[in-house]
């Protein structure tokens, strides 16, 4: 093991300013969260042997703050504190979604419609490519070789029934294809399976898959790396259904309106981001895999015993900053970061892909309430109008533009609503959904394309478990399609009566009437 520490104010004049805001630094974006008071040190011992898992899960069960472990039992040589829930829920109402906004440099009281707007604001923005340093705060700490025992580390369980100790919940695999035309950032998911290697997905229709299998077809192993603590708008991107052979960095670049630092690993040439808390470099195995899972999925079921064999990733390196902090997301009942922040990048994904396709969408919204099943795209009715389309061909036509692209691979549910509807309020979705859609009637199937596996009706339901399983929900009255002059309102509050009717019962809410006390 070799400490850089001393070299720490080198590494940090190399970077930029820009790369010490919270949305490009994962130290700052840490105390950020601490200076609004969405954040808990806790300093008293804590085993990661269950108790860092469950205290993360019921943090977002109860919309609490973020656990910061500063003290797990195992630690050594500053390896390791653990940050919980870094994409959580804050408590209901303005502001819940704080800590997302904070990924994409937004204010904490952010809405969701801010949130997707600003993913949309760069679409047609040139990349901005990352900006190489000479070194960097991830560089402080260098293990190689024998050094190397991950067994040793304080890896949590983070559910108490997974077949491994999963120490890639919320980092970013780094990867380039063997001409060096394509450098991919993503997630998946990875578990500790010896000393100096992991086992996890890999998915041969992801990005990550196709890369390796790039260079499986040359028979060689995978020059890869895994970036834990990355730059926040970093990691949220890296989630993102960005086309294949696109390289997320330019567009993270874009977003952030700044380069993201990177810096060369020490035993390959990729590059990953020089504010990261902690660095794996290795190789993916080209031949030898390892049994992987379960795990506690992001639909909320774990299912013990099953296993796959995934690729072996080789560790031959770890670099880390001093008081490395590793995030995890505890996948599992909603809401948590596979339906918050996942969420935000596939409802901008919908936008994008079907407006580029002339649909008359004005917003969609994928809803973590349903575990970013559902997606609910609210239509212009007038431009609607002026399609001359069927209710059938316009439902089809959209289920065939977003599920022909890689823009909504998870979401299931495409609900159709019109414009009294917002599309980011559960509750008008639900109560356009169960009073305008007509079972079977105005419900259209799509079994003839791929489905998403880990939905768990298609890995334990009785059809097709890799095909189809998705339907388009049309939510709108047929009069929508061809009368303009098709008048109905809300039987509500906010909808059902004058604006000075409202104004006098609001004002008279606690004083004249006694509520609210």
């Amino acid at each position: 093991m070799t400490s850089n520490a001393a070299k720490s104010s080198k590494a940090a004049s190399c970077l930029t300013a820009a790369n010490y805001k919270p949305y490009l630094n994962f130290r700052s974006f840490v105390d950020a969260l601490r200076r609004e008071g969405d954040l808990v040190d806790i300093n008293a011992s804590v085993d990661s042997d269950g108790e860092v898992g469950a205290v993360t899960r019921k943090v977002y069960e109860t919309r609490e703050k973020a656990p910061l472990f500063n003290n797990v039992r195992g630690s050594r040589n500053g390896l390791l504190r653990i940050l919980g829930a870094p994409g959580g829920l804050r408590k209901k109402g303005p502001g819940q979604f704080g800590r997302v906004a904070m990924h994409f440099g937004l204010p904490s009281d952010a809405t969701e419609r801010d949130i997707v707007n600003k993913m949309l604001s760069v679409k047609f923005n040139e990349p901005i490519l990352p900006r190489v340093v000479e070194t960097g705060p991830c560089k402080e700490t260098v293990i190689k070789g024998d050094d190397i025992d991950l067994t040793k580390l304080p890896i949590p369980q983070l559910h108490g029934l997974d077949g491994g100790r999963y120490i890639q919940s919320y980092g970013m695999h780094i990867l380039q294809t063997p001409d060096k035309s394509w450098t991919n950032w993503s997630i998946a998911r990875a578990m500790v399976h010896s000393k100096n290697e992991l086992t996890g997905l890999v998915a041969p229709t992801q990005h990550i898959g196709i890369i390796h299998n790039q260079w499986k077809q040359q028979g060689q192993d995978t020059p890869w790396a895994l970036a834990f603590g990355v730059p926040p708008i970093a990691i949220a991107v890296s989630g993102m259904p960005i086309p294949a052979n696109v390289d997320e960095s330019g567009y993270v670049g874009a977003l952030a309106g700044a380069p993201v630092d990177v810096v060369k690993c020490e035993t390959n040439d990729l590059y990953v981001p020089a504010t990261s808390e902690i660095v794996l470099e290795g190789t993916i195995s080209a031949t030898e895999t390892a049994p992987e899972g379960p795990m506690g999925e992001m639909f909320g079921l774990l299912f013990p015993g099953k296993t796959r064999p995934q690729p072996i990733f080789h560790v031959n390196a770890i670099t880390y900053r001093e008081g490395a902090i590793l995030p995890i997301a505890v996948a599992g009942r909603a809401p948590e970061e596979t339906h918050t922040i996942t969420g935000v990048l596939a409802s901008a994904a919908i936008i994008e892909v079907c407006q580029r396709h002339g649909l008359p969408v004005n917003f969609a919204w994928v809803s973590w309430e349903t575990h970013s099943v559902w997606g609910a795209i609210q239509v212009d009715t007038k431009k609607l109008r002026g399609m001359n389309i069927s209710p059938q061909d316009f439902c089809r036509k959209i289920g065939d533009v977003v599920w022909g692209s890689h823009a909504a691979d998870a979401v299931s549910r495409l609900v159709i609503v019109g414009d009294d509807i917002d599309p980011t309020n559960f509750d008008d979705v639900l109560w356009a959904h169960v009073t305008r859609c007509r079972p079977g009637q105005d419900e259209y199937v799509f079994e003839n394309i791929k489905g998403f596996t880990l939905m768990p009706y298609m890995s334990h339901g009785p059809g097709d478990p890799i095909q189809g399983g998705r339907v388009v929900a049309d939510c709108l009255f047929i009069e929508q399609y061809t009368q303009d002059d098709f008048v109905f309102t809300q039987a509500s509050f906010d909808k059902g009566y004058s604006e000075e009717t409202r104004a006098l019962v609001n004002a008279g809410w606690k004083t004249k009437y006694g509520f609210g006390q």
